[in-house]
């Protein structure tokens, strides 16, 4: 994690990692180049398998500007027991997506 975080920050990459068990589920935000060359290296790690794209809009502005990784192994409920051994979770909706980052986005805020 602080290699990614390193690395982020050389690049002016932000954003947010959440773990649940063995799942993560990942939000890059930066210019375009430099987030799809994260993103190659991602895919390229063989520490990671089935390693999907869902959502690859521009945004106005960041959610996690201040972070070059937020992590978040278990603040947020955002799967139950049940999805995280269901495959539901593999195909949300950008829509759903876009909500569960925006939520992690305004609880950070209040992080100490």
């Amino acid at each position: 994690m602080l290699q990614a975080r390193q690395g982020n920050q050389r690049d002016g990459i932000t954003g947010a990692l959440i773990c649940r068990r063995d799942i993560y589920l990942q939000l890059l935000e930066g210019p375009g180049p430099v987030v799809r060359a994260a993103y190659d290296r991602i895919r390229r790690d063989d520490r990671h398998l089935d390693v999907r794209l869902h959502v690859t809009d521009p945004v106005s502005a960041r959610l996690f500007a201040d972070w070059a990784m937020l992590h978040d192994p278990a603040q947020s409920l955002i799967w139950s027991p049940d999805h995280l051994t269901d495959d539901r979770r593999k195909d949300l909706p950008p829509d759903e997506l876009r909500r569960i980052f925006t939520d992690l986005s305004a609880a950070a805020q209040h992080r100490p």
